[in-house]
């Protein structure tokens, strides 16, 4: 699967081993920053992941903060966008499955390395369900994107 994945200073040193685990996967993944562990602005690494996502470059995108909730408000500020935290695996899987999310976000100062690879094992492994409400819900989020 093509993947952007980008961090602030706060999510870096997970997201080298995030890259890792992505490439020995097999994953082909555009790294949008930060590339040191010098302090940036999440707002920013989230124009550049989201701009990746919905210009066809990656399918899906991750992100890697403190938290995970700044940038997930952050990439949801992007129409065509449905970021969501992840800090468990059913809902890493099930926010795909179920709102069809394309951005999982992760704190690196929530999760430690073992459980963020689980987490995004569970994202790229979900697909969007077949079933009409949760089509119908998403076409209903599609339609609050396009009242902005």
């Amino acid at each position: 699967m093509r993947l952007v994945i980008g961090s602030d200073h706060a999510g870096f040193p997970l997201k080298a081993h995030l890259l890792d685990h992505l490439k020995a996967r097999g994953h082909e993944v555009e790294d949008a920053g930060s590339f040191d562990a010098a302090p940036v602005d999440f707002p920013d690494v989230a124009q550049k992941v989201t701009d990746a996502v919905l210009g066809g470059r990656a399918e899906r995108g991750l992100m890697v903060c403190g938290t995970g909730v700044g940038a997930s408000i952050a990439a949801n500020k992007v129409r065509g966008i449905r970021a969501a935290v992840g800090h468990d695996v059913h809902s890493a899987h099930q926010c795909v499955e179920h709102d069809d999310v394309n951005v999982l976000c992760i704190g690196a100062q929530i999760v430690g390395p073992w459980l963020a690879t689980d987490l995004i094992d569970a994202f790229l492994g979900a697909e969007f369900s077949t079933d009409e409400a949760c089509r119908r819900r998403v076409e209903k989020l599609h339609a609050m994107d396009a009242a902005r």
